[in-house]
């Protein structure tokens, strides 16, 4: 198995360069190939010598995906069923703003928490994904926005959303390394990059460390450590509370305020009593939460509420001084909203 350019920083390859007998301004020519030229192939990097890339032919390929099918939404959301590098299939997701342009992306291939509402878990756990596996997802987004004009000439992703399949702080090492990235090579702002974790606390404190300035989002979906073990059976070891905690040493280490997704299940999660309890949770937290009406998953019970309920769980935690958001829904008629990526071919 060869190893993938993709996914190595400039100063990478530029030692790669050094040690292959090249001068090291020739990995700086790889890197730009790679990540602002958008090459798929070796041999397609045309100012470099011939023994340089037969040299690197030996040992490393690109690693670009093969797009195996495009779902498009009437609000220009789009999802690409992608064959990454190393085997197995995995989606992600282009979505177009008046003002940005923002690309969802997985993590790994399929998920091993298991959360009861969300289509990826029930795909089971396959694998981690590589760094340069991660990248790719935003240049490939970037290619097709470009080519089908949803993005003008010279435009390019703007914002960066670790919210795809898997749990981006359980696979740390490659999205740490895909995060860094993403900032020194596709000049993606740290700020308008967002990891989201279903609350891996190891994990939580862990990145607190970095400093970085990205966004934490941190899904919650219960108010309550019993509903929430029923909901997320894969991360039931860590109290609401301890999830709760890390997140202030995030915002004490980072500065960062800290969002809080909570996916709104009708009967389940969405009463007065459900918010307010909520609010007392995150009450001192400099925070926001982010409320996502539930996407219908085939073979899931589960059910969105009406929007008069969503209101009134906004109002319980408006009047507790908390600001809230609510997802707008894009790509749920292609699957491609939240909780709806699932591997499918068909």
């Amino acid at each position: 198995m060869k190893k993938l350019l993709l996914g190595m920083p400039a100063d990478e390859l530029r030692k790669l360069a050094g040690a292959s007998g090249e001068k090291e301004f020739r990995g700086k020519q790889v890197a730009d190939w790679i990540y602002r030229q958008g090459c798929r192939e070796i041999d397609g990097m045309k100012n470099l010598p011939d023994a340089f890339k037969i040299s690197l032919l030996g040992g490393y390929e690109v690693g670009r995906s093969e797009t195996v099918k495009i779902n498009r939404s009437k609000d220009g959301t789009f999802k690409l069923l992608l064959m990454p590098a190393y085997g197995e299939l995995i989606e992600t997701v282009g979505m177009p703003y008046s003002d940005r342009f923002s690309c969802c992306v997985s993590t790994q291939v399929g998920c091993s928490i298991g959360c009861a509402f969300c289509a990826t878990g029930a795909c089971g756990f396959k694998r981690n994904l590589a760094v340069g596996e991660i990248i790719d997802q935003v240049l490939t987004v970037q290619e097709i926005a470009l080519r089908e004009k949803l993005l003008p000439a010279g435009g390019r992703v703007s914002h960066v959303v670790f919210m795809g399949m898997g749990e981006p702080l359980i696979n740390y090492d490659a999205t740490l390394a895909a995060v860094k990235l993403l900032n020194t090579e596709l000049n993606i702002g740290m700020r308008n990059i967002t990891v989201s974790t279903i609350g891996y606390v190891p994990g939580i404190y862990k990145l607190s460390k970095e400093k970085l300035q990205i966004t934490l989002a941190v899904s919650l979906h219960a108010s309550e450590d019993s509903l929430r073990r029923r909901l997320v059976p894969g991360m039931s070891r860590y109290k609401l509370e301890e999830i709760v905690e890390a997140c202030r040493a995030y915002f004490d280490e980072t500065g960062r305020r800290v969002s809080f997704e909570y996916c709104l299940l009708k009967g389940i999660n969405d009463s007065k009593d459900d918010a307010a309890r909520l609010a007392v949770l995150i009450r001192g937290l400099n925070c926001h939460v982010n409320l996502i009406p539930y996407n219908a998953v085939e073979g899931c019970v589960y059910r969105s509420p009406e929007q008069a309920r969503v209101a009134d769980f906004r109002q319980v935690l408006e009047d507790a001084s908390i600001v809230v958001t609510q997802r707008e829904q894009r790509g749920s008629g292609i699957e491609a909203a939240c909780g709806q990526l699932r591997r499918k071919s068909l």
